[in-house]
């Protein structure tokens, strides 16, 4: 607290909480990746957006950098702060504000976690469907930084459809109230959706308004074991077909091995080649008799070998376990990670091309992937042997991302679905936007932000 620039802050806020601690810096300092040391120059706490608002203001006299940070559980380095920055935590501003039950909307600080809305909307009867597995630390602030998916975009969509509105205090210390909760507004830009996936490169969200829907009828959760990839997406043809869909995921043997590895009940005596856990509707006879059809039509035609459904709801937990909990057990073996996505009518044939590639590529490492497949995410995840440098695995694994961005641009893909660009896959945005899109968005920027201070580095 010596750096007279901090004493300035302090100054100017004095009700505000700020930290040089070393244990703070480290901590606040870093997301889930783990590729960058972390060096912030401090982290503050405001408790209201008028703090937010005094510390972007203090930023830009200062000429200091600002790193927004939630819960930090994303894998793109979106949230680190190696260079000196402020890293401004929302965790105190974690409260709900409102709730208007005619238009079913949720008004939250963005340091609320995501499992506290969920709480909060099921105990006024309705749902905010968003879900994915790092729900209890993730903040609502970081979901719409990254317009989050998950596990039921199928049937409810990216965080996205879901902000009917925000505030938003911009790169200069303004306040904007973005839509304001209206379902109709056909008047010029809407800016909201600018926000939504931004990564904090263009202001900081103090406040958002969800939309919230009913919640869906019962449902059970299938675990399939699957022989062949080929067979993957005709599973999945064959369940929207005849079920009514909330999620259906997959993941490989490899990753069932460390899920088990971490504490997960095995669910079948054999080990296959491929998983599906899927949930859907089951409110009634038909549906649970619709359910017993797809089993036995996809059993039938060799699409799938073996399978177990839930009959209750600590059943229905410990299948989709085997799924949500891959990324905790791969935590501590440093993974480099890949989000990429392709249209679902795209999987198939990228597929095949990648698991080639990937054989190929890293024929003496562990390499793991699951993903959201009716949505077209893949998840990849490349182990780091213990005795190789940090520095020669990340090498490695560059060169064949590249060549996987190669891959993507084939198939229309993207190199980041659902965490970001960050600072892990900025060398290759240009592989998903176009020259004249990077210019658009650079000046875009500079309007938000036109000193450069909100999480630059970042995205562009």
């Amino acid at each position: 607290m010596t750096d007279p620039r901090l004493s300035e802050l302090a100054r100017l806020l004095p009700e505000l909480k700020i930290s040089t601690d070393p244990g703070d810096l480290e901590h606040h300092g870093r997301d889930w990746t783990r590729r960058w040391t972390p060096e912030p120059l401090a982290i503050a706490w405001p408790a209201s957006i008028e703090e937010v608002q005094g510390i972007v203001r203090w930023a830009n006299g200062q000429g200091v950098a600002v790193v927004p940070s939630g819960g930090r559980t994303g894998l793109s380095g979106g949230a680190v702060a190696a260079k000196g920055e402020l890293v401004l935590s929302l965790d105190r501003m974690n409260r709900v504000l409102g709730f208007d039950p005619i238009d079913r909307t949720l008004t939250v600080q963005p340091g609320i976690a995501l499992e506290a809305v969920h709480n909060a909307a099921r105990e006024r009867g309705l749902l905010y469907p968003v879900d994915f597995a790092a729900r209890g630390s993730c903040q609502i602030g970081g979901n719409i930084a990254t317009n989050a998916g998950g596990i039921r975009v199928i049937r409810y969509g990216n965080t996205r459809q879901w902000i009917a509105g925000l505030k938003v205090v911009t790169g200069t210390g303004e306040v904007l109230d973005l839509n304001r909760g209206l379902v109709k507004n056909a008047s010029g830009y809407d800016l909201r959706h600018l926000v939504i996936g931004s990564e904090g490169t263009l202001g900081i969200v103090v406040e958002a308004t969800l939309s919230l829907t009913s919640p869906p009828p019962p449902s059970q959760v299938m675990l399939l074991a699957v022989p062949a990839m080929d067979a993957l997406m005709k599973v999945f043809a064959e369940a929207r077909h005849r079920l009514r869909l909330e999620a259906f995921e997959f993941f490989t043997d490899r990753a069932l091995h460390h899920v088990l590895a971490h504490g997960a009940q095995r669910p079948f005596d054999e080990t296959y080649p491929f998983y599906v856990v899927t949930e859907f509707d089951a409110a009634d006879e038909r549906a649970e008799a619709d359910a017993l059809a797809f089993f036995e039509s996809c059993l039938g035609e060799g699409w799938v070998v073996d399978g177990a459904i839930s009959s209750s709801e600590g059943q229905a937990a410990a299948l989709w376990r085997l799924r949500e909990g891959i990324t905790e057990s791969l935590a501590p073996h440093k993974p480099y990670k890949n989000d990429v996505s392709v249209r679902i009518s795209a999987v198939p044939a990228f597929m095949a091309e990648m698991q080639d590639l990937l054989s190929a590529e890293y024929p003496h490492f562990d390499v793991v992937w699951f993903g959201h497949i009716g949505d077209g995410n893949l998840h990849i995840n490349v182990l780091k042997p213990a005795d190789l440098d940090n520095a020669v695995f990340v090498e490695q694994c560059e060169h064949v991302t590249s060549m996987l961005v190669d891959t993507l641009a084939r198939h229309g893909g993207s190199i980041s679905a659902e965490h970001g660009i960050g600072l892990v896959k900025k060398p290759w945005l240009g592989s998903v936007r176009s020259e004249a899109e990077i210019a658009l968005m650079r000046g875009i920027k500079a309007v938000w932000d036109p000193n450069g201070i909100m999480n630059p580095g970042k995205l562009l």
